[in-house]
């Protein structure tokens, strides 16, 4: 399942650096890092409503449970 995060934040921040971690080994818990000028300028929401949209389809889905997320702007 992290695979599949990772590809979707890869597809939405292209070039950028993303990880995803499944914190408790069940494949519904996450813990999601990205960095990327994107961000820069963001508020912290803006910046995390990003990274929802680009797992709307999982969470929609309920692949996954709980969401954590780390943003940072790169550089």
């Amino acid at each position: 399942m992290t695979g599949r995060l990772e590809a979707l934040l890869a597809e939405a921040f292209p070039g950028d650096e993303v990880s995803v971690e499944d914190r408790t080994g069940g494949g519904d818990h996450f813990q999601v890092t990205v960095a990327s000028t994107r961000f820069e300028g963001l508020s912290l929401v803006e910046q995390h409503r990003l990274v929802y949209d680009a797992l709307a389809a999982p969470l929609a889905d309920g692949t996954i449970h709980e969401l954590r997320i780390t943003t940072r702007g790169a550089g």
